[in-house]
């Protein structure tokens, strides 16, 4: 199916709304528009688990949700206005990684949007997997730390002024739990979300006694069947699932709760944490 074509846009609305439906459904949701009137951004969000969050976002009232990705964002943003009357859904294509973009493109969101209280980091990349620390390229291990690692740098020191000025902000970064446990043949991989979580952890202790309520946090999910999941080899994933005591992959939904937990007022005196997704792997 061709990029920008009705059908596209149609299949995104049928997502969009039925992650609102199992959210409005849901015994747990409790409050379920925990973000009535908030911007949000979300990185990474034209698939996998960026776009089960900002679904959700718009699901429980955000006033907007932005989608900053390196593919074009805009079918997934038309999906989440349909799914969603009265959203205000952007998409911005860029290099997370270019601070350049990153400040222009946080600064189109301020134009637009007037503050930013939502950023949800999802976007990052395996890069080479299922290979020997020797065996990998350095050209690969850089990308995946530009991805990975300084896009998250750039996005939150473009965000975090605006959210000092308005005295209140959320921010979480998306890890893994091969940043806590190493995940052998995935030495880029795993060292670079190793790197999201105490970057998140010194991050989160700067912002906490400023007067503002700012918290940024981390998760760290197991194994989630997305489509980058599926473009890595079947060995590799084997051996990633074998180590979770459920036996089975992490679903879109169960991350997003755990995120959108982290993304939300409930979530205020939680700062530089890293919350678990890992079906029992990692238990500290």
């Amino acid at each position: 199916m061709p990029s920008g074509s009705p059908g596209l846009v149609l299949f995104l609305a049928y997502a969009v709304r039925d992650t609102a439906h199992h959210v409005l459904a849901s015994p747990c949701a409790a409050v379920p528009r925990r973000f009535e009137g908030q911007v949000c951004v979300v990185t990474g969000a034209v698939q996998g688990i960026g776009a089960a969050v900002a679904a959700r976002l718009a699901a429980e009232g955000a006033r907007a949700v932005w989608i900053l990705d390196k593919a074009d964002g805009s079918d997934a943003a038309k999906g989440l206005e349909k799914a969603t009357p009265g959203i205000k859904a952007g998409a911005l294509q860029l290099d997370l990684a270019e601070e350049g973009q990153v400040q222009k493109a946080i600064a189109e969101v301020l134009r637009e949007s007037g503050r930013i209280d939502v950023l949800v980091q999802g976007a990052g990349i395996t890069g080479k997997t299922n290979v020997k620390s020797h065996e990998v390229e350095l050209s690969d291990f850089q990308r995946v730390f530009d991805v990975n690692v300084k896009a998250i740098f750039l996005c939150s020191k473009a965000v975090l002024p605006s959210m000092l000025k308005s005295g209140y902000g959320r921010i979480v970064n998306i890890a893994s739990i091969s940043g806590k446990d190493g995940n052998a043949g995935m030495l880029a991989y795993s060292s670079s979300k190793a790197a999201v979580i105490n970057l998140t952890k010194v991050m989160g202790k700067e912002y906490a006694n400023l007067g503002k309520d700012i918290t940024i946090n981390c998760i760290a999910p197991a194994v989630v069947q997305t489509a980058m999941v599926d473009a890595m080899p079947k060995e590799q994933v084997k051996y990633m699932t074998d180590k979770i005591p459920m036996g089975r992959t992490g679903k879109l939904d169960e991350v997003a709760s755990t995120i959108l937990f982290a993304a939300s007022q409930d979530c205020s005196f939680t700062t530089g944490f890293c919350f678990d997704a890992s079906g029992g792997r990692t238990v500290y």
